[in-house]
């Protein structure tokens, strides 16, 4: 599958994308989708932090999109990042987000972090639970009722999946 680095010119595709998550699924609890410049923002902000933002491009049409950025602000989780990846809803279960966490893995682990945080909106999210699982996450704890959309209360799901030598050394 042709994955390759964002560009600000896929904004407006990756908006598309992440407006029908925003507008009819509970992956995100954003509940309004934000427009192409603030996508094109948090694209810059991600890579200029040396991290990862994917597209997966076919016949000059992304179907998907994933990236990792720090897991929390603080510096003692310096070493740990967290995954998000959305997908076109026509090409869901077709390999495009499988494909995409798998490469973020790649980079990820490349990069020298040692751990990747899953945060999954909703519980019955058995598609990106499943996938996550096929690569090598646990499922490391699930918060209750958490978020609120669409008039009905949503859980978060925690996964997690070591990278490289994990928690087995302590990195120089």
């Amino acid at each position: 599958m042709p994955i390759r680095d964002a560009t600000p010119d896929d904004a407006s595709a990756i908006a598309e994308i992440y407006a029908h998550h925003v507008l009819h699924g509970t992956g995100t609890f954003e509940e309004e989708p934000p427009p192409a410049d603030e996508l094109a923002g948090r694209i810059a902000r991600i890579q200029s932090a040396g991290h990862a933002w994917l597209v997966v491009e076919e016949a000059g049409r992304i179907l998907g999109y994933g990236y990792y950025n720090n897991f929390h602000p603080r510096s003692a989780y310096r070493q740990t990042v967290e995954d998000s990846i959305y997908v076109r809803d026509d090409v869901r279960g077709q390999g495009v987000g499988k494909a995409l966490v798998a490469e973020l893995l790649t980079r990820a682990e490349a990069e020298g972090f040692r751990q990747m945080v899953a945060v999954i909106g909703d519980s019955e999210n058995v598609g990106s639970i499943g996938l996550h699982l096929s690569l090598g996450f646990k499922q490391v704890g699930m918060l209750k009722a958490v978020g609120l959309k669409f008039g009905r209360w949503v859980d978060v799901v925690y996964m997690q999946k070591a990278l490289g030598e994990g928690d087995r050394s302590v990195p120089a």
